[in-house]
């Protein structure tokens, strides 16, 4: 699905937020390994799990074309600073829910981008019918979490010892979740 941009400013920064397109492919398979080399917050080492340009096309043709998938990037003068996904699926009994994952270039670390792609999402969930966002944090990104809860996201459960990261330590993953209904059969 696609949403109308919009443009953000802080600290004298200027930035744009919306809808990826097919041009933007090339672009989003490059900062997407300069992000995943920049923290441990992210799933992937630098590298790993690579999609290339005709990857990103695929990608956004069908999250364009799905009612339930949103794709936004967060630029700068042109240029791809950040990106975050909505992913849903079609499968009846989970069509209510979205998973969501968002990264921002630590250059641009503290202008809100992170903040407002999840402010964007969560006004395109809410006005489509999505009744659930689910994420995935890594337990020392303390940051992202107290952003999450501060937008309704609660924890949901713990993955232990999930991530091994350069340190060669073993940290949990925390799971959260943001309801846009009232919680039932809990």
């Amino acid at each position: 699905m696609k949403i109308k941009g919009k443009e953000f400013s802080r600290f004298d920064v200027k930035y744009i937020i919306r809808s990826a397109g097919e041009k933007d492919a090339k672009s989003l398979s490059e900062v997407r390994v300069k992000i995943d080399g920049e923290t441990e917050n992210m799933d992937r080492e630098k590298g790993e799990a690579f999609i290339d340009e005709v990857g990103f096309i695929q990608i956004i043709e069908e999250d364009t074309a799905s009612e339930r998938n949103l794709f936004l990037i967060a630029e700068i003068n042109g240029e791809i600073v950040g990106f975050s996904r909505c992913e849903g699926n079609k499968l009846k009994r989970t069509s209510h829910k979205v998973e969501f994952g968002v990264c921002v270039l630590k250059d641009y670390w503290g202008y809100g981008i992170g903040q407002n792609l999840l402010k964007e999402s969560i006004l395109w969930a809410d006005s489509n019918g999505i009744k659930k966002i689910n994420l995935s944090v890594l337990e020392t990104n303390q940051k992202a979490i107290k952003l999450y809860e501060k937008y309704g996201f609660t924890v949901e459960g713990i993955l232990k010892n999930d991530k091994i990261l350069s340190d060669g330590n073993y940290y949990h993953t925390v799971l959260m979740g943001r309801f846009t209904m009232p919680e039932t059969n809990i």
